[in-house]
Protein backbone atom coordinates (compact mmCIF):
# COMPACT_ATOMS: atom_id res chain seq x y z
CA UNK A 1 0.00 0.00 0.00
CA UNK A 2 1.13 3.73 -0.82
CA UNK A 3 0.18 5.36 2.87
CA UNK A 4 0.31 3.66 5.99
CA UNK A 5 -3.61 5.31 6.31
CA UNK A 6 -4.58 2.79 4.47
CA UNK A 7 -2.92 0.13 6.30
CA UNK A 8 -4.69 1.61 9.28
CA UNK A 9 -8.19 1.34 7.18
CA UNK A 10 -7.61 -2.53 6.65
CA UNK A 11 -6.60 -3.38 9.51
CA UNK A 12 -9.39 -1.17 11.32
CA UNK A 13 -12.19 -2.88 9.48
CA UNK A 14 -10.99 -6.36 9.87
CA UNK A 15 -11.67 -5.33 13.43
CA UNK A 16 -14.99 -4.43 12.65
CA UNK A 17 -15.50 -7.76 11.34
CA UNK A 18 -14.50 -9.29 13.90
CA UNK A 19 -16.99 -7.82 16.06
CA UNK A 20 -14.73 -4.79 18.06
CA UNK A 21 -16.92 -2.73 19.62
CA UNK A 22 -13.24 -0.20 19.94
CA UNK A 23 -10.64 0.09 17.97
CA UNK A 24 -7.40 2.03 19.18
CA UNK A 25 -5.14 3.47 16.37
CA UNK A 26 -2.28 4.78 18.21
CA UNK A 27 0.93 6.68 16.79
CA UNK A 28 4.08 7.78 18.41
CA UNK A 29 6.73 9.43 16.90
CA UNK A 30 10.11 9.36 18.80
CA UNK A 31 13.22 11.00 16.44
CA UNK A 32 12.77 8.63 13.49
CA UNK A 33 10.86 6.10 15.11
CA UNK A 34 7.06 5.84 14.28
CA UNK A 35 5.19 3.24 16.06
CA UNK A 36 1.55 2.02 14.84
CA UNK A 37 -0.11 0.13 16.78
CA UNK A 38 -4.27 -0.97 16.18
CA UNK A 39 -5.88 -2.77 18.88
CA UNK A 40 -9.43 -3.72 19.07
CA UNK A 41 -11.66 -5.72 21.38
CA UNK A 42 -12.98 -8.26 18.60
CA UNK A 43 -12.98 -11.81 18.90
CA UNK A 44 -9.26 -12.45 18.68
CA UNK A 45 -7.37 -15.33 17.41
CA UNK A 46 -5.88 -18.48 18.32
CA UNK A 47 -2.01 -19.21 18.24
CA UNK A 48 -2.37 -20.82 14.91
CA UNK A 49 -3.95 -17.71 12.96
CA UNK A 50 -1.85 -15.55 14.89
CA UNK A 51 1.42 -17.41 13.16
CA UNK A 52 -0.53 -17.66 9.63
CA UNK A 53 -1.84 -13.98 9.53
CA UNK A 54 1.41 -12.25 7.72
CA UNK A 55 1.67 -15.08 5.03
CA UNK A 56 0.14 -13.72 1.93
CA UNK A 57 -1.53 -16.83 1.31
CA UNK A 58 -3.67 -17.41 4.45
CA UNK A 59 -7.13 -15.66 4.53
CA UNK A 60 -10.01 -16.44 6.54
CA UNK A 61 -11.91 -14.87 3.25
CA UNK A 62 -13.74 -16.89 0.83
CA UNK A 63 -13.96 -14.42 -1.74
CA UNK A 64 -10.47 -14.68 -2.79
CA UNK A 65 -7.77 -16.97 -1.81
CA UNK A 66 -4.84 -14.46 -0.51
CA UNK A 67 -5.14 -12.07 2.28
CA UNK A 68 -2.42 -9.05 1.70
CA UNK A 69 -3.12 -6.48 4.78
CA UNK A 70 -0.91 -7.24 7.18
CA UNK A 71 1.80 -9.28 4.40
CA UNK A 72 2.30 -5.90 2.95
CA UNK A 73 2.11 -3.72 6.51
CA UNK A 74 5.31 -6.04 7.47
CA UNK A 75 6.91 -5.45 4.31
CA UNK A 76 6.35 -1.97 4.21
CA UNK A 77 8.14 -2.15 7.95
CA UNK A 78 10.64 -4.27 7.23
CA UNK A 79 11.87 -2.36 4.66
CA UNK A 80 12.79 0.50 6.70
CA UNK A 81 14.69 -1.61 9.22
CA UNK A 82 11.42 -2.41 11.45
CA UNK A 83 9.33 -4.88 12.36
CA UNK A 84 5.71 -6.22 12.89
CA UNK A 85 3.75 -7.91 15.71
CA UNK A 86 0.83 -9.45 16.05
CA UNK A 87 -0.75 -10.79 19.14
CA UNK A 88 -3.99 -11.82 20.25
CA UNK A 89 -6.39 -13.26 22.65
CA UNK A 90 -9.32 -15.12 21.58
CA UNK A 91 -12.85 -14.92 23.31
CA UNK A 92 -13.02 -18.17 23.85
CA UNK A 93 -10.40 -18.87 26.54
CA UNK A 94 -10.06 -14.93 27.67
CA UNK A 95 -13.95 -14.09 27.72
CA UNK A 96 -12.93 -10.92 29.71
CA UNK A 97 -10.01 -9.91 27.66
CA UNK A 98 -10.10 -10.54 24.43
CA UNK A 99 -9.04 -8.45 20.90
CA UNK A 100 -6.05 -8.71 18.46
CA UNK A 101 -3.19 -5.78 18.75
CA UNK A 102 -1.29 -5.69 15.60
CA UNK A 103 1.89 -2.95 15.98
CA UNK A 104 4.57 -1.49 13.65
CA UNK A 105 7.74 0.02 14.06
CA UNK A 106 9.71 2.01 11.22
CA UNK A 107 12.31 4.09 10.42
CA UNK A 108 11.37 6.95 9.18
CA UNK A 109 14.32 8.80 7.96
CA UNK A 110 14.80 4.81 5.48
CA UNK A 111 14.74 6.42 2.06
CA UNK A 112 11.43 3.27 1.90
CA UNK A 113 9.26 4.28 4.33
CA UNK A 114 6.05 5.31 3.25
CA UNK A 115 4.54 8.43 4.10
CA UNK A 116 1.74 8.07 6.37
CA UNK A 117 -0.76 9.18 4.30
CA UNK A 118 -4.13 11.04 5.36
CA UNK A 119 -5.32 10.25 9.06
CA UNK A 120 -8.21 12.53 9.35
CA UNK A 121 -10.14 11.47 5.87
CA UNK A 122 -9.28 7.48 7.29
CA UNK A 123 -10.79 7.65 10.55
CA UNK A 124 -13.53 9.72 8.92
CA UNK A 125 -14.31 7.17 6.60
CA UNK A 126 -13.95 4.41 9.27
CA UNK A 127 -16.80 6.28 11.47
CA UNK A 128 -19.00 6.45 8.42
CA UNK A 129 -18.65 3.35 7.22
CA UNK A 130 -19.25 1.89 11.07
CA UNK A 131 -21.73 4.51 13.04
CA UNK A 132 -21.95 1.99 15.50
CA UNK A 133 -18.42 0.89 16.39
CA UNK A 134 -15.91 3.19 18.66
CA UNK A 135 -12.67 4.50 17.28
CA UNK A 136 -9.75 5.86 19.29
CA UNK A 137 -6.93 7.86 17.70
CA UNK A 138 -4.28 9.34 19.18
CA UNK A 139 -0.86 10.29 17.33
CA UNK A 140 1.71 11.53 19.72
CA UNK A 141 4.37 13.49 17.87
CA UNK A 142 7.51 15.40 19.64
CA UNK A 143 7.54 19.02 20.34
CA UNK A 144 3.55 19.08 19.29
CA UNK A 145 0.34 18.67 21.28
CA UNK A 146 -1.06 14.93 20.60
CA UNK A 147 -3.78 14.64 17.98
CA UNK A 148 -6.26 12.78 20.02
CA UNK A 149 -10.20 11.85 18.95
CA UNK A 150 -12.60 9.27 21.12
CA UNK A 151 -16.01 8.62 19.28
CA UNK A 152 -17.03 7.76 22.55
CA UNK A 153 -17.17 10.78 24.13
CA UNK A 154 -18.25 12.58 20.96
CA UNK A 155 -21.33 10.13 20.95
CA UNK A 156 -22.38 11.44 24.61
CA UNK A 157 -21.78 15.50 23.20
CA UNK A 158 -23.89 14.88 20.45
CA UNK A 159 -26.98 13.35 22.10
CA UNK A 160 -29.37 12.07 19.40
CA UNK A 161 -27.65 13.36 16.15
CA UNK A 162 -25.83 10.57 14.04
CA UNK A 163 -22.26 10.30 14.49
CA UNK A 164 -22.17 9.68 10.86
CA UNK A 165 -24.18 12.93 9.49
CA UNK A 166 -22.87 14.82 6.95
CA UNK A 167 -21.99 18.05 9.31
CA UNK A 168 -20.51 15.72 11.82
CA UNK A 169 -17.79 13.37 9.99
CA UNK A 170 -16.90 17.01 8.24
CA UNK A 171 -16.64 18.67 11.77
CA UNK A 172 -14.49 15.61 12.46
CA UNK A 173 -12.19 15.51 9.23
CA UNK A 174 -12.01 19.41 9.93
CA UNK A 175 -10.95 19.16 13.16
CA UNK A 176 -8.26 16.55 12.74
CA UNK A 177 -6.46 18.38 9.86
CA UNK A 178 -6.57 21.61 12.05
CA UNK A 179 -4.82 19.15 14.95
CA UNK A 180 -2.49 17.56 12.55
CA UNK A 181 -1.54 21.78 10.56
CA UNK A 182 -2.72 24.35 13.30
CA UNK A 183 -2.59 27.34 11.63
Amino acid sequence: MKELSLNILDIAENAVKAGATLTEILLEEQGNTLTLTIRDDGCGMDADTVRGVTDPFYTTRTTRPVGMGLPLLRLAAEQTGGHLTVTSRPRETHPDDHGTAVTAVFDTGHIDCVPLGDVPATVATLIQGHPDTDFYLRHDRPGKEPVELDTRLLRDMLDDVPINSYEVLQWIEDSLREDYDPQ
